[in-house]
């Protein structure tokens, strides 16, 4: 578990970090702020180290970092699986960083270093990371060059770290505040928090829940979702083979290829080897598209986007589902009320609508679904993700949502208008409410956000990879997240078709797109268009021979021959199932 703890001077950050770490056997305190010597030693400073020093247990080890600020991430990688590692603090690093780069007039001398660090974080095999932070943002604008470099590059390292970390607390006045993942905590600051659930996955009825004919035309609702399953944050879901991903990148140098690689898909390979938990992962077979509509009352709807298009398999999606080799999956979703004066969802709409996903997901990879693509088409989905996402994230609504064309395919400014005007007013009126997931989806999230939350756990859970490409996906991903952080390790996404909000979440899921196309297609649409490549890319990953000898087979053989041969023998290791067909209008 990593986590954040942010506070201003004299805050009680620090102690609230203390107090996370205070009930084990051992604890690793890396600090992080030098010593000033010389001829006019600052004794503030030093009084303020010795008052840190004095507070630890004689049991904790402590490790300096002070002018060398590079050891931080070695330290924080080098870590062991049963560390508990305090760093404390951020803020005395950076300083440490701009020190050693020599250059405090570039706020952007530090980058790399801090990359670098939020990299390390999330790499940190430790049981247990805490890391305290300093938070300059909320002061004006210093009216020095070092102070303004000092605070835009603290912003960025904020930003970065909080996104590598499971949890992120404020601490204002020695009130902690959890921003996020604070119900994965015990304890904070000495107050008891809600009890984290352990081993809570949801677990299945004795029946197995099977859909039958998964393709174009099943139209499924909640009503399909039998029995409620339960979701509480905490949930222990599996992760990558994070090992056979390296390898599967390692291997490719490997290989006998004409030109200098894969270039920007090589994270396709390293993301597809470790979902699949092989060094040569296979092009993915059997794609299922799960279109999702939960179209919503009051003004985040501007126009009504019809799923029958999907339902009689014509569109956009159907079509591109028949070149993939994609089944589609109609899913009507619980309507939504108008968030900005009540509740989108009750509490038993909530709970219907994540376990009708967890079934879909459980469903396709009973029936040898290898990868699911989530997509939306309902009415004011993309203004209920905004909201979502500038809850979570602080974001400003205005900056959160694209422009709103109608149906005439003209920019309607005045729906912009109206639809920014409710995700305010929605954050207003839950503004002194809690953020748990749970609450998160029946305030705000709506139906089809509900179940594609419910979609990214159950995948999760068995292992199945989900490709996302919008706004309703990205959403339902950090919602996902703070019921089970390993979910976004099972999301890939191929363009964030510059969409704000995509941008966003993305960003703070540390979720980067392997594609820069700004591609505008509708969500889902955009994964299907990029999955004939993502699999032309696995394909040459894993059937381009060694750059070693032949093998005795293919002794004799040309190097097409060869190619051919290998291509022939990884079809043969992947039997392809027969595929439904999606027949598209321009075929009628």
């Amino acid at each position: 578990m990593r986590l954040l703890v942010l506070g201003g001077i004299r805050s009680g950050k620090s102690e609230v970090a203390e107090a996370l770490v205070a009930d084990a056997e051992r604890v690793r305190y890396v600090a992080t702020a030098p010593e000033v010597h010389g001829e006019t030693p600052d004794e503030g400073w030093s009084a303020r180290i010795a008052a840190h020093r004095a507070r630890r247990p004689e049991h904790w080890r402590t490790e300096e970092v002070g002018t060398e600020p590079d050891l931080l991430a070695d330290l924080l990688t080098g870590a062991k699986p049963e560390d508990v590692v305090l760093v404390d603090d951020l803020g005395g690093w950076l300083s440490a960083v701009y020190d050693a780069a020599g250059d405090w007039s570039d706020p952007s001398a530090g980058d790399t270093r801090i990359g670098a660090l939020a990299d390390a974080v999330r790499a940190c095999p430790a049981a247990l990371l805490v890391l305290v932070g300093t938070e300059v943002g909320l002061t004006v604008m210093p009216m020095t060059e070092s102070g303004r470099t000092f605070a835009d590059a603290n912003g960025l390292l904020n930003q970065r770290v909080a996104a590598a970390c499971d949890g992120v607390a404020m601490v204002v006045a020695g009130e902690v505040n959890w921003l996020r993942g604070g119900e994965l905590v015990g304890h904070a600051g000495g107050r008891e928090q809600a009890p984290v659930p352990v081993a809570a996955a949801p677990v299945r009825d004795e029946t197995p829940f099977v859909f039958e004919g998964a393709t174009a035309g099943a139209v499924l609702s909640t009503a399909d979702s039998g029995d409620m399953l339960s979701f509480s944050p905490g949930l222990e879901l599996p992760l990558p083979d994070e090992s056979t991903a390296a390898e599967a990148v390692e291997r490719l140098l490997t290989l006998r290829l004409n030109g200098a690689g894969l270039g920007g898909l090589l994270p396709v390979v390293r993301f597809a080897g470790g979902a699949q938990g092989r060094p040569d992962p296979r092009p993915w077979q059997q794609p299922r598209v799960l279109v999702l509509r939960g179209d919503r009352a009051g003004a985040f709807a501007a126009a009504d986007q019809r799923l029958e298009d999907v339902v009689e398999g014509t569109g956009t999606i159907a079509m591109l589902a028949a070149t993939a080799g994609a089944s589609v999956q109609a899913i009507d979703c619980p309507e939504s009320g108008p968030a900005e004066l009540h509740d989108a969802l009750d509490d038993n709409s909530v709970d219907a609508a994540l376990t009708l996903g967890w079934r879909l997901a459980d469903a396709a990879a009973n029936e040898g679904v290898d990868l699911l693509i989530v997509g939306s088409c309902g009415a004011g989905s993309d203004a209920a993700a905004a909201a979502l996402v500038a809850v979570l994230t602080g974001g400003e609504p205005a900056a959160l949502l694209g422009r709103v064309v109608n149906a005439a395919g003209f920019v309607d400014d005045e729906a912009w208008m109206r639809k920014v005007a409710a995700i305010r007013d929605a954050r207003h009126r839950i503004r002194a409410r809690s953020r748990d997931p749970h609450a998160i989806l029946s305030m705000l999230g709506g139906g089809d956000i509900a179940v594609a939350t419910g979609i990214l756990i159950g995948a999760a859970s068995r292992r199945l990879p989900v490709m996302v490409d919008g706004p309703v996906g990205i959403a339902a991903g950090l919602v996902a997240r703070d019921y089970g952080a390993q979910t976004r390790h099972w999301l890939l996404m191929p363009d964030h078709g510059d969409n704000p909000t995509v941008k966003l979440a993305a960003d703070v899921l540390g979720i980067t797109p392997f594609l820069q196309l700004k591609l505008g297609l509708g969500e889902g649409a955009t994964a299907l268009a990029t999955l004939p490549l993502v699999n032309t890319a696995l394909t040459i990953a894993a059937a381009t021979p060694r750059a070693q000898a032949a093998t005795p087979a293919d002794e004799g053989l040309t190097e097409q021959e060869r190619i051919e041969a290998e291509i022939q023998r990884v079809v043969a290791d992947s039997p392809t199932a027969e595929m439904p067909y999606v027949k598209p209008s321009w075929e009628d």
